[in-house]
């Protein structure tokens, strides 16, 4: 009886699943007929002339949008752009980034070793033209396109320098933006920066690991702040470098069972036993996430920072006709212990429309290998947690308004060298030339207290109160225009820091800014303390104590801020 009832149920589901597909096909079908129908009436009736193109792009962007960010239509004009951000760091170019400045085409940085580079292209040089085309009016995407080709072809660049016009021919190589953009020993530690996980990523890390350790390093620090993730394999054999054989790290699943699929480790580690510290920020996402996770569940690594972005989601490519691509979300990822982190629920949205976080009730709790408490849906929350660094409004004017770029650019004319990038910081005399040399720059800004200000008028009004606290007001008001004069001071040091970046770079590259930046850095001084501390490294990867539980919801921090 049993069995009967159970092959009736069998072949029910099997039907119902048949009936389910059928009907799903003859939705497509129908709703593919009305939009074509309407696609063509527009396209022949409308009252103005229409770009069919320009019209049909719209409307996909329209319906993807209504999905979620990452599943994206990708026409041919669009494809190599995308390969660069999401697949390969590799393309023909000069090695020289650029920021327009009041409408004019300014080099901002170069890269070591590359044609502009050796060309004595230098920060601060004005682009007039490219291969004989006036760059004045052309939008960034143009700009892109003039500067790179194929490898080994030839570009003329007309720039003005200190005034004089200047004539140049560079040849274009292959410029390699690497995924490890910075790796060294910081003392006695060994120190690997992954800004991304692109193609050959994990054999960089690798290559690292292997360059560092002959270093005989107290143990490893990767950091992994403000990486937006990748390639998905690429994370899973970072985690290897760290992790023993045939242990799972990830597991994909989607409403296809054909995008359910288990990531297990597949070779023996390279550092099994080193102790390791994962640096995260509020950037840190995706394939970031998954490497953080998955350390985490398994009780490798120490997380250290803020909490992570939270995106717990799998895209592929799908091949369209005339050589166009659709990326698109096909499943969830869940780390070890089981949990998914992602944070935002692109299925429901709130009364105004907006994206909505998981919902409380469905965050649940789950355990570590050795048994500490971590949740899902709100991105991987550090063991241990640094207060993030939060700037004034007037540091982040001036660093909108690029303000630190004419200073930094006669800063290097005037200084034909400085101390070692590790150890450079601006002395007292030059950062008041700076702000002296900002007397005449427009860098208006709100500060706190004025929003707050405004916000307080604006309640008075409603409550038919602001005859009566108007002249406060006006006053408060008064006196904070008088402090934000001093707000380039009262700053200072945080100012100093961007402007330090700045000028460093123009000696000693992007490496340069690296080091320049570890003397400011709270979360290596965190990571460098714990390597440091066996026994506290210890109680943190057991859970005792404190340490149990990472990133209870229930108990509000400042982790849960970011």
């Amino acid at each position: 009886m049993i069995k009967k009832t159970f092959i009736a149920v069998a072949l029910f589901s099997a039907a119902a699943l048949t009936w389910s597909f059928k009907e799903d096909l003859f939705q497509v079908s129908k709703n593919l007929d009305i939009f074509a129908s309407l696609y063509k009436e527009i396209s022949i009736n409308y009252v103005d002339e229409t770009n069919p193109s320009t019209l049909m792009k719209t409307g996909v962007d329209a319906m993807l949008d209504s999905l979620d960010p990452y599943t994206e239509y990708i026409p041919e004009s669009e494809i190599e752009d995308y390969k660069l951000k999401y697949v390969s760091t590799q393309f023909g170019g000069i090695g020289a980034s650029t920021v327009f400045i009041e409408g004019k085409l300014f080099v901002n940085e170069v890269t070591e070793g590359c044609p502009a580079n050796k060309q004595d292209i230098r920060p601060g040089d004005q682009f007039v033209k490219i291969s004989g085309i006036d760059v004045k009016g052309k939008e960034r995407s143009q700009i892109t396109q003039l500067l790179r080709g194929p490898k080994g072809s030839s570009l003329d660049l007309v720039v003005v320098r200190d005034g004089a016009v200047l004539n140049k021919t560079l040849v274009r190589e292959e410029i390699k933006l690497p995924n490890v953009s910075y790796s060294g020993m910081v003392n006695d530690i060994a120190y690997i920066r992954l800004d991304k996980f692109l193609e050959n990523s994990a054999q960089e890390v690798k290559d690292a690991v292997v360059g560092l350790g002959k270093n005989q390093p107290k143990g490893f620090v990767l950091d992994l702040r403000y990486n937006g993730g990748g390639i998905l394999q690429e994370a899973v054999k970072i985690v290897n470098l760290f992790v023993n054989k045939g242990v799972l790290i990830v597991t994909q699943k989607g409403r296809n069972p054909e995008k359910t699929i288990t990531y297990k480790t597949v070779s023996d580690p390279l550092v099994p036993d080193l102790p390791l510290v994962v640096l995260v920020s509020g950037s840190s996402a995706s394939a970031s996430e998954i490497v953080a996770g998955a350390l985490q569940d398994l009780d490798r690594a120490v997380i250290v920072g803020q909490r992570s972005y939270g995106k717990g989601l799998v895209q592929q490519t799908f091949n369209l006709p005339y050589n166009s691509l659709v990326k698109v979300t096909v499943a969830k990822y869940y780390t070890p212990s089981g949990r998914c982190i992602q944070a935002v629920d692109y299925s429901q949205k709130s009364v105004n429309g907006k994206r909505i976080k998981i919902a409380d009730s469905l965050i649940t709790k789950f355990n570590t290998r050795a048994g500490r408490n971590v949740y899902n849906g709100n991105g991987v929350y550090p063991d241990v947690y640094v207060t993030a660094r939060k700037y004034s409004p007037v540091t982040i004017s001036l660093i909108n308004k690029v303000l630190f770029f004419d200073f930094a650019n006669s800063y290097k004319k005037e200084h034909k060298e400085i101390a070692p990038a590790a150890e450079f910081k601006l002395s007292d005399p030059d950062y008041s030339r700076f702000a002296a040399s900002l007397a005449n720059k427009d860098y208006k800004y709100t500060s706190n207290t004025e929003r707050l200000l405004t916000d307080l008028k604006t309640e008075a009004e409603k409550e038919n109160k602001l005859d009566v606290v108007k002249a406060d007001l006006e006053d408060l008001r008064a006196k904070m225009l008088t402090a934000k004069k001093e707000d380039l001071f009262t700053h200072k040091e945080e100012i100093k820091r961007f402007l330090e970046t700045q000028i460093v770079s123009r000696y000693y590259f992007e490496k340069g800014k690296v080091l320049q930046a570890f003397q400011y850095d709270k979360e290596l001084d965190a990571a460098k303390a714990i390597l440091n501390n066996k026994a506290k490294m210890l109680v943190i990867l057991k859970g005792d104590g404190e340490y149990k539980t990472i990133g209870d919801p229930a108990k509000k921090s400042p982790a849960m801020d970011n």
